[in-house]
């Protein structure tokens, strides 16, 4: 599985991707207005150089022609750009055009199997069902990957991948490899939890306690 990061904090995109784990970012307005970047278009560049992989950049507009202008526009920022829409009927109108010139589009918004079923036959390369908004109304936000990994799976001409958004717990990422989603992405913070298991701090405080008492070291003493 792969994770994608889900900020647009410059300062935790480089931490994170120092730790080779990282696949792709993904961005969205909310995400853009919080991080405080005064240039959208400048911020986006530089993500795209702090990463290897997929980089999502919504577009703003909600009408077709716009969105489509600003979908080629953002297309042409970085080769790993992943056009980001909306999942309505204007933007899998957009997908399609963007997806048939060979651009990455990852759709989003996705609260249904039906919906995300539209977004296969479009073309998109992600469809982003966002599991944590359905879980805050009372839904099960995992049951719907199961049954959009299930529809998939179904049919090979299906490629585009199941991206795991609004996660918010680790809990959530081991579900979404049980059920076999191809990407999540992740909050800085639940990817830092992934890291936490108080047995891990246990038996590390105990080892170093006991490699003290050996007195041993492993490197030999620099020079003064």
């Amino acid at each position: 599985m792969k994770f994608f990061v889900d900020t647009a904090d410059i300062n935790d995109i480089k931490d994170l991707a120092a730790t080779g784990l990282l696949d792709g970012v993904t961005t969205n307005p909310s995400l853009v207005a919080k991080s405080g970047a005064p240039n959208f278009i400048e911020l986006i560049k530089q993500i795209c150089g702090l990463v290897e992989g997929p980089v999502s950049a919504e577009v703003g507009a909600t009408e077709y022609e716009q969105m489509l202008e600003e979908g080629l526009f953002l297309s042409k920022l970085a080769k790993n750009i992943a056009v980001k829409v909306p999942l309505t009927p204007a933007g899998l109108k957009v997908c399609k055009h963007l997806s048939e010139q060979g651009t990455m589009v990852n759709v989003t918004l996705c609260f249904s199997a039906a919906q995300a079923i539209l977004a296969a036959k479009a073309g998109a390369t992600f469809v982003s069902p966002f599991v944590g908004r359905l879980d805050d109304i009372g839904e099960n936000g995992m049951q719907l990957i199961s049954d959009i990994c299930q529809i998939y799976s179904q049919y090979p001409e299906f490629k585009t991948e199941v991206l795991v958004a609004s996660v918010r717990s680790p809990q959530h990422v081991v579900q979404a490899g049980l059920m076999g989603a191809h990407v999540c992405t992740i909050p800085p913070n639940v990817i830092r939890q992934l890291f936490a298991h108080p047995l891990t701090d246990k038996g590390l405080a105990q080892f170093v306690t006991d490699w003290a008492k050996s007195g041993q070291v492993i490197l030999p003493a620099k020079a003064a």
